[in-house]
């Protein structure tokens, strides 16, 4: 009864197009990013070092992933190498403007990758869907073998790693050996919460009307006078770009140091079930997602140890790894047959049901 818009009016245009029209979802949505600032104050540092950070991360590269092949239609198996070229780009801007403040450096590495998603996108207006898909996956080869075989990437570092170097805030660190966890989480959390905005206005506008009307048929969306070149190269260009940035905080706010294996198939495929599951062409689909994935293993973990604990029995490691496999591939099946569009959709069925409780049409 508390889930209600009785009463709620609106007087203006934009009060009707608000993201959030109920009062009820703003005060939700306003306790849930003061919780998630408030975990900083925890000093849990195994829930911000290995849960929190990697998973708005993660979210981040979904959101990326969600406003090309959600919203405009257009899939992709290249995420792994463009966020290997945010993490690069911002390597390599680090280093030769060491006197910049980093967190200009990390905003600014997507847009090189930007520039690689707008070359690779190129094909996309002669070829769609399965053929896209091997387009970008040599991108996906390409890049990574750059990665591996251009020493200058990596200043001619012996060991072919990028590693994260001292770097402060306000005389706080928050990149290197000192950077405490608090500090990096707050920091990937305002960025995250920051583009999620931006990527939340696109969407709803002009830019993420064409997308969608490309999406559901880009013959008609021609008709009417949509640029089908533009749009579709301006969609793996911020696609790209958000994707360039989760991978240079992958990098240097989570890893701290890492190789090209990192940016290899395996990312862009565990980035791709995240907004399967998550659901396409949702922006909170892409946190479900990501929260589902990457956080499943980890209570798999802590879960199944303490079940099979009272009768005698252990369980592995590399088994909960297999289990993981089993039940993502599972979950993606079901959701591909049952509900299409994911946990979002599933939640947006929820909220509807509670808004009409106990009437039940």
């Amino acid at each position: 009864m508390f889930y209600r818009e009785a009463g709620q009016y609106k007087t203006s245009y934009a009060a009707d197009m608000a993201v959030f029209p109920l009062r009820q979802d703003r005060i939700g949505l306003a306790i849930i990013i003061a919780a998630a600032y408030g975990l900083a104050f925890t000093k849990n540092d195994f829930l911000l070092q290995a849960v929190m950070i990697p998973f708005l991360v993660f979210s981040l590269a979904a959101i990326g992933l969600n406003l090309l092949t959600g919203y405009a239609g257009l899939l992709s198996l290249g995420t792994g190498g463009f966020m290997g070229v945010g993490a690069y780009a911002c390597y390599k801007l680090m280093t030769a403007f060491p006197e910049v403040n980093v967190l200009i450096w990390i905003l600014t590495s997507g847009f090189f990758a930007a520039g690689i998603g707008v070359l690779f996108g190129l094909p996309s207006l002669r070829i769609k869907g399965f053929y896209l898909a091997v387009a970008t996956l040599a991108a996906q080869f390409f890049l990574q073998w750059a990665f591996n075989r251009v020493p200058w990437l990596v200043n001619y570092n012996v060991s072919g790693a990028i590693e994260a170097p001292l770097r402060t805030l306000f005389g706080v660190p928050i990149m290197g050996p000192t950077a405490t966890p608090e500090v990096r989480y707050l920091v990937v959390l305002t960025l995250v919460i920051f583009l999620t905005w931006i990527a939340s206005n696109i969407v709803r506008g002009r830019i993420g009307r064409e997308w969608m009307a490309i999406r559901d048929m880009d013959i008609a969306a021609e008709l009417m006078g949509i640029k089908l070149l533009p749009t579709k190269l301006l969609a793996f260009a911020v696609s790209s770009y958000y994707c360039g940035v989760a991978g240079a905080m992958l990098v240097f706010l989570w890893y701290g140091g890492a190789e090209y294996t990192v940016f290899d198939i395996n990312q862009s495929f565990f980035t791709l079930f995240m907004i399967i599951i998550g659901g396409l062409g949702s922006l909170i689909g892409s946190f479900f997602g990501a929260a589902l994935i990457y956080m499943m293993p980890i209570g798999l973990g802590m879960l199944l140890p303490a079940i099979l604990a009272p009768f005698g029995l252990s369980i592995g490691s590399e088994t909960i790894e297999h289990l993981r496999f089993l039940i993502v591939g599972a979950l993606i099946i079901f959701f591909l047959i049952v509900e299409p569009h994911g946990l979002a959709r599933l939640w947006q069925i929820g909220k509807q049901k509670l808004r009409v409780w106990p009437f039940p049409y």
